[in-house]
């Protein structure tokens, strides 16, 4: 049972079961979306991004900016405060902090960064639309302990239990330490963000509370991963700290363990079209928490 308006048709049914098939699902929208001319964003970057469905942006932030925020997210994660909210993730075997939602709430620096138009026009003209924050917060996956993400798309949770009608979401992540091919960089699947796969079973209620430490509702199967793998291959984001990735909210990706000394950090955000509200959840029979699926689509400006 979901809360969905029966007036909204679901294009990507998901959470099915078994004996229902889950047969793939190409796309309806496109990744580049018309409407915005001009950005900061060249034309050989939006036609890799609508190739590959991400593309990496090189020096978003400098050297200081980076030092200043990681300084900042430190303080963050030692505030008793915000190590008691509920928008603090821990790591399931231990008490190190996983991620901080809402973090453009908690951080001045952020807020601003997110309204800057390196960024947000950036997003704006990739969306083709004025644009609103889905969804942010800073990760933090430790040395030796960090443990990494299953594959996944974003969009099928986003679709299932926030209720995204619509492919029309884009997501930054940016470097706050090196993304390096050895300490749990994200992976993607270029050019499988085309295609959506449909996973099986029901969502149980408050899932957000386990999915946000370790998802196991809302991943594909292993046969979907393999034939993805194989149509597509497998790309990693890597590079220096400042670094930024933009990926479409479709995007196949994961992440595996952090066995390294080297911690990685980043700052996580998800623009999403001013066009492509949320209803009620697809395939789940409640919302999730404003501070993982925002509610206020009022566009942001710069």
């Amino acid at each position: 049972m979901t809360l969905v308006d029966a007036r909204i048709q679901d294009h990507y049914p998901t959470r099915v079961e078994p004996a229902q098939g889950r047969g793939w699902i190409e796309r309806h929208e496109p990744t580049v979306w018309p409407g915005v001319a001009k950005g900061p964003a060249s034309a050989a970057e939006l036609t890799r991004h609508a190739r590959d469905g991400f593309h990496i942006q090189r020096d978003l932030l400098t050297t200081s900016e980076v030092s200043a925020a990681l300084n900042e997210l430190r303080a963050m994660v030692e505030d008793p405060v915000i190590r008691a909210d509920e928008r603090t993730i821990t790591e399931p075997a231990s008490d190190e902090v996983r991620s901080v939602f809402d973090a453009h709430l908690f951080s001045d620096r952020i807020a601003r960064l997110v309204k800057e138009p390196r960024v947000l026009d950036r997003a704006r003209q990739i969306l083709g639309s004025d644009v609103y924050v889905h969804q942010s917060r800073v990760n933090f996956m430790p040395g030796f302990r960090g443990n990494g993400f299953y594959w996944h798309s974003d969009f099928e949770t986003w679709h299932a239990e926030d209720g995204m009608p619509g492919m029309a979401a884009v997501s930054l992540s940016i470097g706050l330490t090196d993304n390096l091919p050895y300490n749990g960089g994200l992976m993607l699947m270029p050019g499988a963000h085309r295609t959506f796969v449909p996973c099986l079973g029901r969502t149980p209620d408050d899932n957000y509370r386990s999915s946000l430490k370790a998802q196991k509702v809302g991943v594909p199967q292993e046969d979907d991963i393999a034939e993805l793998a194989r149509r597509h291959g497998i790309g990693q984001f890597t590079g220096p700290s400042g670094s930024a990735l933009w990926f479409d909210c479709n995007s196949m990706h994961g992440s595996g363990n952090n066995i390294t000394p080297y911690p990685r950090s980043n700052i996580f955000v998800v623009f999403n079209s001013v066009d492509n509200a949320l209803v009620e959840p697809f395939s789940a029979r409640e919302r999730r928490p404003d501070f993982v699926a925002a509610r206020d689509f009022t566009p942001l400006k710069t």
